[in-house]
């Protein structure tokens, strides 16, 4: 069914003309169910995503000849994990930061049952969940941040332990994204009086 909806799929590609910024989404095949990978980011002071939890990724460098090379490389640096053509699967929509000047590009792979992985020193901690899981509707809320002086209320997902971080901002839009593609629901219905288009990253 993934490898169906990527293949149909047209992905938009906006215009690098900010900061950019590529990612993979690692789907890995499980059993009962495949299961996505997540990290949470090493905190660190300089950087917007400090202690958040996201895919794998970072930004293109001025050598880098594309952004999926740009999501492979940041991969294999963060995570050990080497990514090849057979891996690849598709594109999602890219998305622009609403308030941070950033493009970002997402990439998806498949690859083999939670394969090993070794952190780098940017990387707190890594976890899988199937995808019927992060589907569960009670996982959903609304959750008031405030952000570089600004206070929105935004859609969030609690995927770990009670007092963990949060799954929201640009890593939330690029799983709807995905979810789309597979024409399932995800998240909070976009009708839903409070529930914001965008993420004020």
């Amino acid at each position: 069914m993934v490898r169906r909806a990527f293949a149909a799929s047209r992905p938009t590609v906006l215009p690098a003309d900010r900061p950019h910024a590529a990612v993979s989404l690692l789907l890995a095949d499980a059993a009962p169910v495949p299961e996505i990978l997540f990290i949470l980011r090493a905190k660190h002071d300089r950087d917007p995503w400090s202690g958040d939890i996201g895919f794998p990724g970072g930004r293109v460098a001025a050598g880098d000849p594309h952004p999926r090379f740009t999501a492979e490389r940041e991969t294999r640096e963060e995570l050990a994990l080497k990514l090849a053509d057979g891996n690849y699967l598709g594109r999602l929509d890219d998305l622009y930061g609403a308030t941070l000047p950033i493009l970002v590009s997402c990439f998806a792979y498949a690859v083999p049952a939670r394969p090993a992985l070794v952190p780098n020193h940017e990387v707190a901690a890594t976890f899988w969940l199937p995808l019927d899981r992060l589907l569960e509707p009670d996982r959903h809320r609304l959750e008031r941040f405030d952000y570089r002086g600004r206070t929105t209320v935004q859609p969030v997902a609690e995927l770990l332990e009670p007092g963990q971080p949060l799954l929201w901002g640009i890593t939330y839009r690029l799983l709807r994204s995905f979810f789309g593609l597979l024409e399932l629901p995800f998240g909070l219905p976009a009708a839903q009086p409070g529930c914001p288009p965008a993420d004020p990253r």
